[in-house]
């Protein structure tokens, strides 16, 4: 039986990062997930924003990857923050108290991901064209 697969998306701006997730986030899935964070940290790059308008499903295990990544970021002086939570990570966020640890503005402007027209030019960071293939692809079984 084949299980949901979760499509990783990176783009990269100087030391900021736009990972955009696509599918569903659970035990299987989760150390995709979480390989995918810990690759921005290794590479630098300490602020991290998620979006999540494509993920269908979280469960507990994805709210734990992002809270160990969000604590690794701090660490290393950075933040991750969520953006567009489906509303099964909304609730738990909501339940366990600490979505002021992962939701919030995020500290500047979001890159604009591939294909889409960039928000407003900002001067220090110029667009890097970025090929709109996966960064990490799993199909979990």
């Amino acid at each position: 039986m084949l299980r949901p697969q979760l499509t990783v998306y990176r783009h990269v701006r100087r030391n900021r990062a736009l990972i955009t997730l696509s599918g569903e986030i659970d035990l299987d899935s989760a150390p995709l997930l979480c390989a995918s964070l810990e690759r921005c940290l290794r590479d630098g790059i300490h602020t991290v924003d998620v979006d999540l308008t494509s993920v269908r499903f979280c469960d507990c295990s994805g709210l734990n990857t992002f809270l160990c990544a969000a604590q690794q970021a701090t660490v290393a002086g950075g933040a991750l923050r969520l953006h567009h939570p489906p509303p099964m990570l909304a609730r738990m966020l909501e339940l366990t108290g600490c979505g002021f640890l992962l939701l919030g503005p995020p500290s500047g402007p979001l890159p604009s991901p591939p294909g889409d027209a960039p928000a407003a030019p900002t001067p220090a960071l110029p667009h890097e064209p970025v090929p709109p293939a996966p960064v990490l692809s799993g199909d979990v079984r």
